[in-house]
């Protein structure tokens, strides 16, 4: 009982002294709150009390988008031990937007200890360890800021009227209709403005729409149908029947735009409603209200109506995934269909992110952080696309960059490079081999040819989400190939490949030819490597080849030899089965009489084996018992060579 009485009457001394700078907070004009709450610190004389107006100091700092000022306040809160839990996240989430992440994250971990129930403390958290991440990790897309549509005062939410040559966006710089300070931003009051692209690429100076749009309150965030004749727009103004921000449109007449109409209104005339988006079919109108019912803070809503001239229906609330206990604003829709908007309790680097509602692999629905460097530390919010393109503009308070407080940036995702850069070696010699032709077949249909230079090397551009062959052709070697993809790929690539040529002069060995002792049957371990020289006769139709096959030492001459042969026979047969013309294939049985020589091929696979050595009996006799085997096993071989390149297949 005397622990309330004693927090009541805390409270109560401290209204006393900051009654003003609460006054000036609850009616949103932080700035003049800031500067009362200021004056009052020098007067508080308890823990308590300094506690509470240093946090509330922090909110206004908070409200306005300062992390570095709010931060410190709030850090002065946490040192008065003030008793709101919310001291502590705010403080965490000021200390992730100012990029200190590891003190970040010790402020997220009080907070879930203190208030485990909330679940920002966890997304917080999970948010300032993901953030080193996505800024080592940046998309693509490269963004930049549109300083001739800048000012040094607030500059946002940039809407397409129909193509990318005309913009309209929300601004508070000199010279607006409205000439009296809006005390929660300290700038004047907003208007629209519009800008057009000339024939050289720049944007003129942005000029004030006319006086049906404009007036002396707040006009911002337009939004326009598809045809660009309806543009959708906020207006915020003091009136009998309006005491809060409104939804309006207005049609294009002519060059101009006429006087606006109201589009709907609760009863609760008090209630403000915002940052419309229209869909492409009219019949869905998404804006952001903080209503009852809502997931809390500012929410997503829509109304529904039948006609594009219809009466809207009641709100409804989007919902999951996009609404949250956070605030979700600035919804757009991409001409492709794609719903994105900006987010403060989402996972993200800090302030509002921009994000897209995105449909996953199960079929549902998932947001989808925009990353790095489209999402800062700073606010980023309310992206527009330009008409069919991946490019457009979005506004940000970073700093580093800017013009102003709010600015426009300009992004862009620039197209995927890819490159295939080769040489072209001698498959037993590895030299480099000049004048090879070289052919390029797309998947998507495209063909391109190139020649070997005088390293052996050739490149090629490559397109996006293609499959490609490679051949490469050259007198008195087989043809060589290789495949590559781009598809998959999100990240500029240059691919590289070595395509080894096998020559007509000397034998190539088939590895994995495998029999049982003394038999002459193809064990199946084989068939990958028959099936690869199947390949191989059927991309040089014109040659014919000899099957030879080779034992080791052991045994008689005689049974080597027609060991070998029907092994290689073996071999003749397989190729016949799989459609090769017996007319190309000669089986040779060699017996031990050819044994393998030494080269440098085969001497990184074992060395214990001297170049250029003729691997025949009295060298594997003179070797460790423990090397002999292996040298036997290596003469036992199934090569093939080309005895002829003028074979006319059959018609």
């Amino acid at each position: 009982m005397s622990f309330l009485l004693l927090s009541f009457m805390t409270v109560q001394a401290q209204s006393k002294k900051t009654v003003k700078a609460d006054a000036f907070y609850e009616s949103g004009e932080m700035i003049k709150a800031a500067e009362y709450y200021k004056k009052a610190l020098t007067k508080a004389k308890t823990r308590p009390e300094k506690g509470y107006i240093t946090f509330q100091i922090g909110e206004c700092y908070r409200r306005i988008n300062q992390s570095k000022e709010a931060e410190k306040w709030y850090k002065q809160a946490v040192r008065y031990k003030h008793t709101n839990p919310a001291t502590v996240l705010y403080l965490a989430d000021a200390l992730r937007m100012n990029m200190n992440l590891e003190e970040a994250k010790l402020q997220y971990q009080e907070y879930i200890a203190i208030a485990p129930e909330d679940p920002r403390g966890e997304m917080g958290l999970k948010a300032a360890m993901e953030v080193e991440k996505w800024i080592n990790n940046p998309t693509r897309y490269v963004v930049n800021n549109e300083s001739f549509l800048n000012t040094r005062q607030s500059d946002y939410s940039p809407s397409f009227r129909k193509t990318n040559d005309e913009v309209y966006l929300t601004s508070s710089r000199e010279g607006s209709t409205g000439s009296i300070v809006n005390t929660a931003s300290g700038e004047i009051f907003a208007d629209i403005y519009f800008a057009k692209l000339d024939k050289k690429g720049k944007w003129s100076i942005p000029q004030a729409m006319n006086e049906n749009i404009n007036t002396e309150f707040d006009e911002g965030t337009p939004s326009f149908n598809t045809k660009g004749t309806v543009m959708y727009f906020t207006r915020c103004q003091l009136s009998d029947s309006i005491n809060a921000c409104a939804i309006y449109s207005s049609k294009r007449q002519g060059n101009d735009w006429a006087a606006p109409t109201l589009e709907f209104l609760l009863p609760d005339s008090t209630v403000s409603f915002g940052h419309p988006c229209i869909s492409p079919d009219e019949l869905t109108l998404y804006f952001v209200a903080e209503m009852k019912d809502g997931k809390g803070g500012k929410d997503i809503w829509k109304v529904y109506r039948s006609t594009e001239n219809g009466k809207w229906g009641e709100p409804t609330n989007m919902g999951l995934p996009v609404n949250t206990p956070g605030d979700e604003m600035y919804p757009t829709i991409k001409n492709d269909g794609v719903f994105y908007f900006a987010s403060n309790y989402h996972i993200g680097l800090g302030g509002l992110d921009i994000f897209k509602l995105q449909k996953m692999e199960d079929g549902s629905f998932g947001v989808v952080n925009m990353g790095v460097p489209i999402n800062s530390s700073a606010d980023d919010f309310s992206i527009v696309f330009s008409p069919g393109e991946e490019k457009g503009f979005f506004s940000s308070t970073r700093s580093e960059g800017s013009k102003g407080s709010d600015d426009i940036w300009n992004f862009e995702l620039p197209p995927l490079i890819f490159k295939l850069t080769g040489e072209v070696i001698d498959e037993n010699t590895e030299q480099k081999l000049i004048g090879v032709k070289v052919k390029l077949t797309g998947s998507n249909g495209t063909i391109f040819e190139a020649v070997t230079d005088n390293e052996g090397k050739f490149s090629f551009k490559l397109q996006n989400n293609t499959d490609y062959l490679v051949v490469t052709t050259k007198d008195n070697y087989l043809n060589g190939k290789a495949r590559e993809t781009t598809k998959g790929l999100n990240n500029d690539k240059t691919i590289q490949v070595v395509i080894p040529m096998a020559p007509f002069a000397k034998p190539i060995e088939l590895p994995n030819i495998l029999y049982d002792f003394n038999d002459w049957k193809l064990r199946p371990e084989s068939m990958v490597s028959l099936d690869l020289l199947v390949e191989t006769l059927k991309e040089n139709p014109t040659v014919v080849i000899e099957l030879a096959s080779h034992t080791d030492s052991r045994g008689t001459d005689e049974k080597n030899d027609t060991l070998s042969y029907r092994r290689a026979n073996s071999v003749v047969e397989f190729l016949i089965s799989k459609g090769i013309d017996s007319d190309r294939l000669v089986a040779k049985g060699y017996g031990e009489k050819m044994p393998k020589i030494v080269d440098a091929k085969l001497r990184r696979q074992y060395d214990f084996l001297p170049i250029g050595k003729n691997m025949d009996e009295d060298f594997i006799n003179s070797l460790p018992e423990t090397q002999r085997e292996q040298a036997h096993q290596i003469n036992r071989r199934t090569e093939f060579k080309v005895i002829s390149s003028d074979f006319k297949p059959k018609k």
